[in-house]
């Protein structure tokens, strides 16, 4: 399957929404793009095949699943590992686990396109002290916003239309290449990558604070039968209440209680 040049344009695009920092989503969370889940059924849409690609991007997901980039150093690029991964992966006609194979490379790369990003910006960064210092507030907006999204733009969708549009031809004639022993052994390696993404992800969770949420989730879903939606639903719930309650209790350092009085209140004014 061939991409073609729009839609390799359009995967660009989808890969530079996905980029941390693009203000243009962000009501929604600009990097819930970056999962390859989400990223891989966007591309599907693109190349026609939004199953296909909600399948490829699911089996990338997994070695990503506890991805976490700290302190702006990321190990990988799951986004380009979503996008081009998952576009490839379905111009070749490759099995999930011969396409999580293909990803993770690609993911790889993503470094580097993340690494120019970061020291570019750190030029439009003293511009805008520039302004700022000069009480140029109306430039150091635009300075903030247009030329680093310019610039994002340029370094992420041009590589990855690029990579779509002339790289498929080029992995399909490599999957033809590795017909029999070789690609059966990219798929073993490929099924056996998510198990790093889920050895992290259950590291996280054996944590005390975390362990708890887990085992009532495991209940809920287990001994109440319970679809996902629900469960999902109830679990959004339960996090907003939980996360508003420690907030409170970080504020103003005493626990929150349900129609409760406000820690704030003066209680002398009602005595005087």
């Amino acid at each position: 399957m061939n991409i073609s040049l729009w839609q390799a344009i359009l995967i660009g695009v989808v890969y530079y929404l996905g980029i941390t920092g693009t203000p243009w989503l962000t009501a929604l969370g600009s990097t819930i793009i970056q999962k390859p889940l989400v990223a891989g059924v966007l591309v599907g849409c693109i190349m026609g095949d939004p199953v296909q690609g909600a399948i490829i991007g699911a089996a990338i997901q997994l070695p990503f699943i506890a991805y976490i980039s700290a302190g702006g150093a990321p190990p990988t690029d799951p986004g380009l590992a979503g996008t081009l991964g998952t576009a490839l992966a379905i111009a070749g006609g490759v099995k999930p686990t011969a396409a999580i194979a293909l990803a993770v490379p690609i993911g790889l790369l993503g470094t580097i396109i993340w690494v120019i990003h970061m020291t570019v910006d750190v030029f439009f960064v003293h511009a805008i002290d520039r302004a700022a210092a000069e009480g140029n507030m109306k430039k150091a907006k635009f300075l903030h916003i247009v030329p680093p999204q310019i610039f994002a733009f340029i370094i992420g969708c041009i590589p990855v239309a690029l990579g779509c549009y002339y790289g498929s031809g080029v992995v399909t004639n490599i999957i033809q290449a590795l017909e029999g022993r070789p690609l059966q052994a990219l798929e073993v390696i490929g099924g056996l990558l998510p198990a790093i993404g889920i050895a992290m992800n259950l590291r996280a969770i054996s944590k005390p604070g975390i362990l708890l949420w887990y085992i009532l989730g495991f209940i809920v879903a287990v001994y109440l039968n319970l679809e996902t939606m629900p469960i999902a639903i109830i679990a959004g719930i339960v996090a907003y209440i939980y996360t508003s309650i420690i907030a409170k209790i970080d504020e103003t350092g005493v626990p929150a209680m349900a129609g409760g009085p406000d820690p704030d209140d003066d209680f002398d004014d009602d005595f005087e």
